[in-house]
Parts: structure tokens; sequence; C-alpha cells
């Protein structure tokens, strides 16, 4: 599998990696040529393989221009332990896969079925957005704050969540201060 650029060119990503558990959660760091070889600084679509194993995943941004992936959060998620050395090949698409939406964010688009066509007509991608700024906090009444806002921008029309450092890792389970937590 390889993702041809406009010259023909090969821009499937390869590097090996070692599954490491950050917060009980087990992730894929890329080293550094990687991240540096991928098109954004922020989330990139993949699909790719991680061990022979074909995946579609949304590569996170680290806060230090470096990026991860979220075993769990791969389709299908992977089952490789935290210490395995694993060998990825990452070709960036423009077919984001389907976020996992938050139950907090999912019963509040299900409380406004007035809202389905346009959640609907937004891309995948800034369905990865609303779901990202939702989640980005810690704090559960600014969270719930995020959910409403968000009902009442997507009501009014919004697309996208207002802007935030797409570059910085916002998974609060995740992150201290928009970066990764090292393992």
């Amino acid at each position: 599998m390889a993702n041809q650029s406009p010259a023909g060119q090969d821009t499937t990503v390869r590097c090996e990696a070692t599954v490491a558990e950050v917060e009980g959660q087990r992730i894929v760091r890329l080293p550094a040529e990687a991240s540096a070889a991928l098109p954004s600084r922020g989330q990139v679509a993949v699909t790719g393989t991680m061990d022979g194993d074909r995946f579609a995943a949304v590569v996170e941004p680290d806060g230090r221009r470096g990026h991860w992936i979220k075993l769990a959060d791969m389709v299908p998620p992977h089952a490789a332990a935290a210490g395995q050395a694993v060998t990825l090949a990452l070709a960036p698409t423009k077919a984001w896969p389907e976020p996992h939406v938050p139950d907090d964010l999912a019963a509040a688009l299900d409380a406004a079925p007035d809202l389905a066509e346009h959640w609907a007509s937004i891309t995948p991608m800034a369905r990865w957005e609303w779901v990202r700024w939702v989640r980005a906090t810690r704090n559960p009444a600014t969270r719930a704050r995020r959910v409403d806002v968000g009902i009442s921008k997507m009501r009014d029309g919004t697309r996208r969540p207002c802007c935030f450092d797409l570059a910085a890792c916002t998974d609060p389970e995740l992150s201290r201060s928009g970066k990764l937590i090292e393992a």
C-alpha cells in the first residue's frame, strides 16, 4: 500500500516505534522523522499498517512538533502491548474516519433532531474538531458549557468550533498544558 503524490512519488511514511503506556492508555509515539514527513503539525487522517495489520486512524499532535496514535482509537483497535516494537506504514488520506462521539455530545445531538442534517452535512474532519474541542478540557462544567455552546453554534450554521491550537495535544487524559505526557 502506497499513497502517490501528484509527481508519482510514494508518500507513505514508514517507521519503527515502541508502544508506550501513558495514563493507562497504550499509544505509539512517532519518531521525529516520521512526524516531520506528515503534511501537518496538527491532526492527520491516515490509513496504514501496524505490523502488517491494516487500520485507519487520526494521528494526533503531541504539542512538541511530533505525533502519536492511541491504539484504542485505531479502526480496528490494535492490541500491541506496552514496550512492544511495531513497524508502521502511514499514508495520509483526505478520507477521515468517523470520530467516536462522546456520550455527552451524542446525547445533546440526539436531543436536537433539528441538527441531524447539519451534523451529517459537515465533513468527518469537522466532526473530529467538534469532538476534540468538547473533549479538550478536564473541567466538567467547562465541558458541559462547550456541549451547550456547540449545539447553539451549530444551530446558527457554524460548521467548525472556534479556533484553538490544532498542533497541541488536546486529549485531557493524556496531556498537560497542550503537551503529551511523557511515558
